[in-house]
């Protein structure tokens, strides 16, 4: 298989990403910042056919991200961050939840919340109980 110089290999598991000439196209597609409409175009129109991040100003076009990110309409770096605002409150993404929650609900800088966590620990705490028990046997 022969691959162009131009051509480079992306992130993306697999997938062929080519990278444009300027640096703030790249940005911009690694961030998944939707391009500006054209002169003419309605932005209403082209806004709502493609699933958006609900960080507010974010706005990132995810008809091209991962499932996960399309289907819970977050981009990958708000699911990442420590603090977004979304629905006009600062909050967070949760990993376990898949869902954004007020800062209040986690602890320090942990990205899932502490009602996951605790039922996360309790399972493994279960676990190993049996597993002891079994080798006292």
């Amino acid at each position: 298989m022969h691959f162009s110089a131009s051509a480079g290999l992306g992130l993306n598991l697999g997938r062929r990403t080519y990278f444009p000439s300027s640096s703030d196209d790249f940005v911009n597609r690694v961030y998944r910042r939707p391009n500006l409409v054209e002169p003419g175009l309605s932005t209403s129109s082209s806004m709502s056919n493609s699933p958006r991040c609900q960080a507010q100003g974010c706005n990132a076009d995810l008809s091209d991200a991962k499932h996960y990110h399309r289907r819970h309409k977050v981009c990958e770096f708000h699911s990442k961050a420590a603090t977004v605002i979304a629905a006009g409150l600062t909050q967070r993404f949760c990993q376990q939840c898949s869902r954004f929650h007020l800062l209040s609900e986690f602890d320090n800088g942990k990205r899932s919340c502490r009602k996951r966590l605790a039922d996360h620990n309790r399972r493994r705490r279960k676990t190993q109980q049996q597993t002891q028990e079994n080798q006292n046997y």
